[in-house]
């Protein structure tokens, strides 16, 4: 698996595009997959582009302009679940702005950070077997691939202990970062999701579950470092999960 949606979002580095092509043309399973992928997009496309052409609607130019505040609750629920893909579609579109307004203190910073893990699992862990881009099978690729598009030092913990076993990642937008996402899941179904980004103000963490229920995330966030691991566990077996992810990653030196 290599970097197709890269490739076709027009995001490939230059100086990756040659092996790109050199890769796809001896994987002709991934080329025909990449062709398959770029008809969906246009068709997508095609059937977002009166959304995309409406106005911004007021309450976001309010909260843009510091009129209001951000509400802490979360407002993408499961039956939003398509409005939040349209978001990640976008590009980013709705975070960037957000983040460029410069009006957020520490606890709005958490919030957001967790609200977006959220979204993330709620429109990509939740959409098997097309919640990842690259695969597990290969964990030191995975890593790596996923290191060098975010900047950050990422590794995949094991859950195994835990019951649950890695399926592979995915990057997404992240305002003006890029966020990496860890998706695994037991023999139950029972799916969970790592998210990271390199964004964060001082320390803090803390548990955060949206006004209307749904998954939780449990967060860390540090100087340059932000990370959330989302489920719909009980809310110790999901503190013990998290427990375990970090613990692995502060010994992996993956954060401070």
């Amino acid at each position: 698996m290599s970097d197709i949606h890269l490739a076709l979002d027009g995001e490939l580095p230059d100086d990756d595009r040659a092996e790109f092509e050199r890769w796809l043309e001896s994987h002709p399973d991934m080329k025909a997959q990449s062709a398959r992928f770029e008809r969906d997009g246009a068709i997508l496309a095609a059937a977002l582009a009166p959304i995309l052409d409406e106005p911004v609607p007021s309450r976001l130019t309010k909260l843009a302009s510091g009129e209001v505040k951000p509400r802490r609750s979360w407002t993408i629920s499961l039956r939003n679940a398509a409005a939040a893909a349209v978001v990640f579609v976008a590009g980013g579109i709705a975070g960037y702005f957000i983040a460029s307004s410069g009006s957020f203190n520490e606890e709005d910073l958490a919030d957001r950070l967790a609200e977006n893990a959220i979204g993330a699992y709620v429109t990509f862990t939740a959409s098997l077997p097309h919640a990842v881009d690259v695969g597990a099978d290969d964990r030191a690729y995975l890593e790596g691939w996923l290191s060098k598009r975010t900047g950050l030092k990422i590794i995949a913990p094991d859950l195994a202990a835990s019951g649950f076993e890695l399926l592979g990642g995915r990057i997404l937008p992240s305002g003006e970062n890029i966020a990496a996402l860890l998706v695994y899941k037991d023999k139950s179904g029972n799916q969970l999701s790592i998210y990271m980004v390199g964004e964060g103000g001082e320390k803090a963490k803390g548990t955060y579950t949206p006004e209307e229920g749904g998954p939780t995330a449990i967060y860390w966030m540090n100087k340059g470092f932000g990370c959330a691991i989302v489920g719909s566990l009980p809310r110790g077996q999901l503190a013990e999960v998290a427990r375990n992810a970090w613990r692995q990653m502060v010994e992996a030196g993956a954060v401070g």
